[in-house]
């Protein structure tokens, strides 16, 4: 892949300042629906992978999970360390894992942490990484975007202040319509320079996330279209599989 991929810019204090509304009260959710779905209760053994900020390991550690988190970005570990301090935290990269196998019982991607990589062929390989943590028996949740949605409703440019920033974000499709491309500029102000990131995701369909996830020895489970556990439907706002 590139020198210089995306991800390694643009997860840091400007995107935290931009999506203030991704916050606890969805991490609960999104961990409830985990819970419900399993059955698995306190004890369980849980990798967080892209934990961001931690709003999910907040979740899992409340209820009593042995949750570690695990994120690429120094920024974010920062913000889940001061969010949860008593939470294991690991900076590494999600295709060379730095765990024993069968170190966990769940392995979680939240919120389309998936799909970053120039060539599938390392999406793929983080499916296999996540497997290889798993005991048996294991689960691995996959939490994705629903990709015909997002083709089918692509809002091409919007403008908003966020947190006193003038931001402008346009998003395209690229190879092919197999990519989706949001590029953020945040306008100068004052002694602030004009910043500008971009954001670059695989549209990965079900069909081809639960191949994936087959070739990477998971066997996919029960699909879920939102953090409500409604069914995964073709209109839903998400893709969400969980994989054994």
């Amino acid at each position: 892949m590139s020198r210089n991929p995306w991800f390694r810019d643009w997860f840091g204090s400007e995107y935290l300042a931009l999506y203030p509304h991704r916050d606890r009260a969805e991490g609960r959710r999104a961990v409830r629906l985990l819970r419900d779905a399993t059955g698995l209760g306190p004890g369980t053994r849980i990798l967080d992978v892209g934990c961001g900020p931690g709003r999910h390991l907040a979740e899992m550690h409340r209820i009593g999970y042995r949750a570690t988190g695990l994120d690429l970005s120094p920024s974010m570990l920062e913000a889940a360390r001061a969010a949860i301090p008593d939470c294991a935290l690991v900076q590494a990269d999600m295709r060379r894992l730095p765990f024993r196998a069968a170190s966990f019982d769940v392995v979680t991607s939240y919120f389309t942490s998936f799909g970053y990589f120039e060539h599938e062929d390392d999406d793929l390989g983080a499916l296999r990484e996540a497997r290889r943590l798993l005991g048996p028996g294991g689960w691995y949740l996959l939490d994705f975007l629903n990709a015909a949605e997002v083709v089918a409703h692509l809002k091409t440019e919007d403008r908003r202040t966020v947190s006193g920033m003038q931001v402008v974000q346009e998003r395209r499709l690229a190879d092919g319509g197999r990519i989706i491309e949001k590029r953020i500029r945040i306008v100068a102000r004052g002694d602030a320079p004009a910043r500008e990131f971009v954001e670059r995701v695989r549209l990965y369909r079900p069909e081809d996330l639960n191949s994936m996830l087959a070739s990477a020895g998971l066997t996919p489970g029960p699909t879920f279209g939102g953090y409500d556990c409604s069914p995964y439907a073709p209109g839903s706002p998400r893709y969400i599989v969980l994989a054994r």
